[in-house]
This record gives C-alpha cells, structure tokens and sequence, in this order.
C-alpha cells in the first residue's frame, strides 16, 4: 500500500509540471520553411508547392540528397529529374560521404541553394553521414535564413530532433507484431536533424499502423507533439510553427503536454498509462500552430 501512495505521489507531483508546458519556438529568427511528406506516391500538386517555397520556378536553386537511399546515385537523379519535370529549373542532386561532410569544399556546393530535399530510404544512413557536420550546419543555416527543407519517408523522420529509428529494444519474436503494444522504454530513438526541436514526427502513418509508437514517445516525452503523416499527404511548416497540411490522405497530431501520463521508468517496459491526451485528425487545407493548439479548417466554397 505504502508503495502505490509513492507511486501516486510521484504520479501527479512529476507530471503536473510537465503537462502544464507549452512549446517555446527555439528559433525565432527562422524565416524558412519545411515541407514533410509521409512517403508513397509524391503527389505533383504538393511537389509544386516544394518548388515555389523554393522560388525553383524561377531563380532558386533545389538540391536533392539521396544519402538515406541503398542506391543514392539511382535515386538522385530520379527525384532531381522528377522535381524538373514538375517545373523547377534548377535542380542537381548531391551524394556526401560524412568525410566529405566535414570538408569546406562541400559546403561550397551549397551556395546558393534554396531548396533541399531528403530523399527516402533509412534514416540512420542519412544521420551517419551527415549529423554534427558543417555540412549539417550549414543546412540548417540555409532554413535560417530563408530555405525550404524537404523530406519524404526516411527524410521526413530525420527532420525531428527526436528521430524514430523504426527499430525496437525487445522486438516481438513475430514480425507482424512489431510495436504491438504501448509500453515504456523500447523505442530506439537517435538525435536527427533537430529542424523541429518539439515535435516528433512518423510517417508512412495511417497506412502503415504506426499509431502505437508515436503515442508511446510522446508519454515518455510530454513536452513534444507527434505528427504522424500518411502516405502522399505532406504538412507545410511556416517560420511562426503553424502547420498546414496538404495531399491526399490525413496527418494525425497527439498532444500530451496537459495529459497526466504515469511515471515511467526507463529502465524497463510495461504497458504506459495516461489520459487527457488530445488528437487531431487534420486532411488538406486544415492549419494547426503547434505553440498554440489553434486550429483553422478549410473553407470551401
């Protein structure tokens, strides 16, 4: 009995600061934007406005980098020659090694650029490469000051600061029950790009059923908000944090930051309690600023 009261107490006592939290944006200087797709087919209506956020109907200049791809050379030129066809103007792609990452000579082939896209493939590939480099650097440099980041599949998981791996600490010894349960402490996460400090982001989503791990790490991290994103659907995200979303299928947002979540000891799973968790089911045109929680729905005429 003495030992349910101490966990009770902790219970309410620990999270009743972390629930009461709000996202503070990290950067407030930033004047670019992200465009995040789920993976899948990439729609030409949302590639589109990937090249007009990177002026690359006129005078920008996209770069596409296939590093998180088993075949980046193929997989370049096919997203490069795919954002040309869609209007751009400017496009080229670019394979680093993390050698080269660290090389002045590398960064000098980002000059200019206003538009980056990540390609899909396995996202710790691209971390390997890239993370804690100059290059990353001046990447996120680039979003500063104006550029538009984009990423689908593996460089839509990359975005976060959180990054999900889609790997598992004590995977089920059946393949179709991977993350089968909402349980503490088996999500492998590693550091990714960080261009979204508060928010974890999942992608192939609705299609793929990944509902219980994005729930699972935003209890254990109360202070982010989990986008899942479904395939050929992608969100917008403006410099002031509001997210538009916009394809074919739906983007599914999880807030616990007002949630009473039970204490979790990452030391050693078992399933996670918590209520008061909100959701948003949001499809093309819905608006949603993470800071706020506000929400804008489409108006259709």
């Amino acid at each position: 009995m003495q030992k349910n009261s101490i966990f009770i107490l902790i219970f309410f006592s620990l999270f009743l600061s972390l629930s009461c939290q709000e996202l503070i944006p990290d950067n407030p200087d930033i004047k670019g934007h992200l465009l995040i797709i789920g993976g899948g087919k990439r729609p030409e209506s949302v590639m589109r406005r990937f090249i007009e956020l990177a002026d690359g109907f006129d005078h920008g200049k996209i770069l596409v980098l296939p590093m998180a791809s088993s075949d980046p050379p193929d997989v370049g030129e096919f997203q490069a020659n795919q954002i040309k066809q869609f209007g751009a103007k400017n496009v080229s792609f670019l394979i680093v090694s993390r050698e080269e990452a660290m090389q002045d000579s590398t960064l000098s082939k980002l000059k200019g650029v206003t538009g980056i896209f990540f390609s899909g493939g396995a996202q710790t590939r691209l971390m390997k490469a890239i993370r804690e480099t100059p290059f990353a650097k001046k990447i996120f440099q680039l979003y500063k000051d104006g550029a538009v980041i984009g990423g689908t599949s593996a460089g839509a998981a990359a975005m976060s600061k959180i990054m999900i791996t889609g790997d598992e600490k004590w995977p089920n010894k059946r393949k179709d029950r991977a993350f089968s349960r909402i349980e503490a402490a088996n999500i492998i996460t590693e550091e990714g790009l960080g261009f979204l400090k508060n928010v974890i982001i999942d992608q192939h989503f609705i299609r793929r059923k990944r509902h219980n791990r994005l729930i699972r790490l935003i209890l254990e991290h109360p202070d982010q908000v989990g986008v899942g994103i479904d395939e050929s659907t992608a969100i917008i995200v403006y410099p002031d944090q509001t997210f538009e979303v916009i394809g074919e299928n739906s983007v599914i947002f999880y807030d616990a930051r007002k949630a009473r979540v039970a204490l979790i000891d990452t030391t050693r799973t078992y399933n996670l309690a918590a209520y008061n968790i909100k959701m948003h089911v949001l499809t093309q045109g819905y608006q949603i600023n993470s800071l706020t929680n506000k929400i804008t729905a489409p108006v259709y005429e």
